[in-house]
């Protein structure tokens, strides 16, 4: 409500009403809710990358360790011992780098019939991916 100060004009109050900060505080919310699945959806893509990234070397650092010794690795340790990797990548869906789930070569196909060793290596997680596989079948 205005009210007439002494030289004759009128002087208004300053400030918000409640219904103009609900209105405010009402698209900030339905922004925000749009935005988290979003900055998810994101992070699981980039989670994703990530796992793609370490199958890819430690399949690649298995198949040289492999050509390389004549014989496939007995377990991941075998390549930071003989020095293939510094260290073993981490699994992002699982968040550690000890649960990689290994699947050893068949005898009568390895290279060294008497030690079958690692032939391929898996993420043991039991999730899916955005895509809809699992990531266990990566």
């Amino acid at each position: 409500m205005a009210q007439l100060i002494p030289n004759g004009r009128r002087r208004s109050r300053r400030g918000f009403t409640f219904v103009e900060i609900m209105v405010v505080l009402t698209i900030i919310v339905i922004i925000i809710s749009m935005a988290v699945p979003i900055y998810q959806r994101s992070i699981m893509r980039a989670k994703e990358s990530v796992l793609k990234n370490n199958l890819f070397t430690l399949r690649t650092v298995i198949d040289n360790y492999t050509y390389d010794k004549g014989k496939a690795p007995q377990t991941l340790q075998d390549l930071v011992t003989e020095g293939y990797l510094q260290k073993i990548p981490m699994d992002p869906m699982v968040g550690n780098n000890t649960s990689w789930r290994t699947i050893m070569e068949d005898a009568s196909q390895s290279v060294n019939q008497s030690e079958p060793g690692i032939f391929d290596v898996k993420s043991s997680s039991d999730k899916n991916g955005l895509d809809g596989t699992p990531y266990a079948e990566w």
